[in-house]
């Protein structure tokens, strides 16, 4: 089972092998490909910092603790109409996307982050919608 906060749901819809260092984009890869080959993989959602930002990198600021990242998980979660606690499987999180979430959500969801000007988080929730899943991280 994997702990994940709020905001790394959409951030794993959006993931293109990008991050923040060679440790965080190994560990984040490890865990979108698992999520996509097993969509029954258990998910615990926490509140702050969770199993991937175990590897965000010690350089600068420890963004997973800022008040807006907080805000941010708040807000998908309750778009989601999910708890912090709950535990369901992955493909439980993709159908509650499908239900409640459209792609346009994360210009005003995710306002502040700095990869939301990639649009790729936006053509995750579509694919989604599309039944296509997670996309393969090449």
């Amino acid at each position: 089972m994997y702990k994940l906060r709020g905001h790394h749901l959409f951030c794993l819809l959006g993931y293109r092998g990008m991050g923040y260092s060679e440790e965080y984009v190994e560990n984040m890869t490890r865990l979108h490909q698992t999520l996509r080959d097993n969509p029954k993989t258990l998910i615990q959602l926490v509140k702050g910092p969770d199993q991937l930002c175990e590897k965000y990198p010690n350089s600068g600021k420890y963004h997973c603790q800022d008040d807006n990242i907080y805000e941010r998980d708040a807000a998908i979660l309750e778009k989601m109409e999910l708890k912090i606690g709950q535990i369901l499987n992955w493909e439980d999180i993709e159908s509650c996307i499908q239900k409640f979430v459209v792609p346009s959500d994360i210009q005003i969801v995710c306002e502040t982050c700095s990869w939301r000007s990639y649009g790729v988080c936006e053509e995750g929730i579509q694919e989604i919608h599309e039944g296509k899943g997670l996309r393969e991280v090449k």
